[in-house]
Parts: C-alpha cells; structure tokens; sequence
C-alpha cells in the first residue's frame, strides 16, 4: 500500500498575474515542508502540474527534490472560460453584467493590491461562469468539464500505475483535487467542484492506493496551518 499526497498550491496572485504565489503562498508551502520533515515523511515520486503556482509551491515545499512535470495536474483555464461565456451570460442575465462589471471596476480600484477582497474571494460571478461551463450551457472552443475530468483521471492513473512504492506527492490546484476525491467517492458529476471550494491554499489531502483500489484517507487537511492568517482560500 502507498499514499499519494495532493497538495494544492499556495495562496496565488491577484487576478491580473494569477498563476503565481503571494509571498503568503510561499510561506505556507515553506511551513508545509516543515511539517512533513517534523513528521518524518519522506517521498519517493513528486509531481507537479506545469503551471507556475504549482511548480513554485513544490520548489518551496521539497526543496530541490527531482519533480516529475505532468500536465494533467494543471488546473482549468479559467481566464479562457471567462472570456467566452462572460459574454453570453451578460447577454442572457443582466444581474450577471452588473456583478462582472463591479468585479472590473474593483480589480482596476485595488491597484493590484494582493489583500484587496476581489483578488481574494469568489464572487457571485465567478461562481456563475464556472457553474455555466461545468453545465456545458454554450459552444466553447476550450477545454470542456467532462474533457478536464478526463484529464485530470489520466494523471491520477498514470500515478497509480507507476510501481508503488512508499509516498508520492502532488503540487496541484483545487479542481483536480476535487475531481481525485469525487472519484474515490463515486461521485462522477459537477459536485467535484463542491469538494474544489472548501480547499484551503497549501493544505494537502491524502489518497491510499492498494493495487487498482484508491480510497479517499484525507481531505484538506491543514495543521501546518495553525495561524489563522494562513488559512486562505483564494
């Protein structure tokens, strides 16, 4: 039997320059590598997806540990949902055009300010876009939810399939760690993204794996994240 370590990234940078770690973000990642060395858990396989967040939560974590690159970590394009369904929803729903261009006006206000609540939090909008897109509601020229959830399943497989043998380690995002968990659970619908809500920045969840059997052991999990100030979501 091995466990597989699902950590999702630290706290990332505002909307404008996402894919990157506030310098909270790093220090959780730090803080989360102490942790383990504390415990005496060791790995013998770490994985990243190939975004930057993901890749700069490793280096701080495991230090200059060999990380294996896999894609199929990566979190969903959500500049790209954005930018196709934004405009059909404000079409179909003013409520929605009211709420995207409040959230506009804030991100210019905020003058990138990493703390500013519109960097931090998931407003009405962002909740409704990703709804429409895990609805398949319009034609998109991007990846699809049942393409992204077949994705993230290859990554997990290709995992799994490798010879177990002691602890691997993930530096992921939320959403594949939601779709891993929904899966364990036989949960095989937009629910996943329930799971993908609660997760704090830089907590890890834990999968045990004996042979072709993968149950959920862990989730969100977070002692390294003692002070409050730590615990972040976005």
């Amino acid at each position: 039997m091995s466990v597989v370590y699902l950590v999702r990234h630290g706290q990332a940078g505002t909307r404008e320059n996402y894919d990157s770690l506030s310098e909270l973000g790093r220090r959780q990642a730090r803080r989360l590598g102490e942790h383990f060395a504390d415990q005496g858990i060791k790995f013998n396989r770490v994985y990243s997806g190939s975004l930057a967040r993901q890749r700069a939560t490793a280096a701080e974590t495991v230090g200059d540990a060999d990380v294996i690159v896999d894609a199929g970590w990566d979190e969903f394009d959500l500049a790209q949902v954005y930018s196709e369904y934004a405009p059909r929803l404000a079409a179909d729903d003013a409520e929605f055009q009211r709420e995207y261009d409040e959230m506009q006006l804030a991100v210019v206000s905020s003058r990138g300010a990493h703390d500013a609540p519109v960097h931090r939090r998931w407003n009405d909008c962002d909740k409704k876009v990703v709804r429409a897109w895990v609805e398949s509601r319009y034609e998109y020229s991007g990846e699809s939810w049942p393409a992204f959830v077949a994705r993230v399943h290859g990554a997990l497989d290709r995992l799994t399939a490798a010879p177990q043998r002691g602890h691997a380690i993930v530096f992921t995002s939320a959403t594949p760690i939601g779709v891993c968990a929904a899966r364990t659970l036989e949960i095989d619908d937009g629910r996943a993204m329930w799971l993908a809500g609660v997760l704090m920045n830089g907590s890890f969840s834990t999968l045990r794996v004996h042979g072709s059997e993968i149950r959920l052991f862990s989730f969100n999990h977070g002692p390294h994240l003692s002070d409050p100030a730590l615990r972040t979501f976005r």
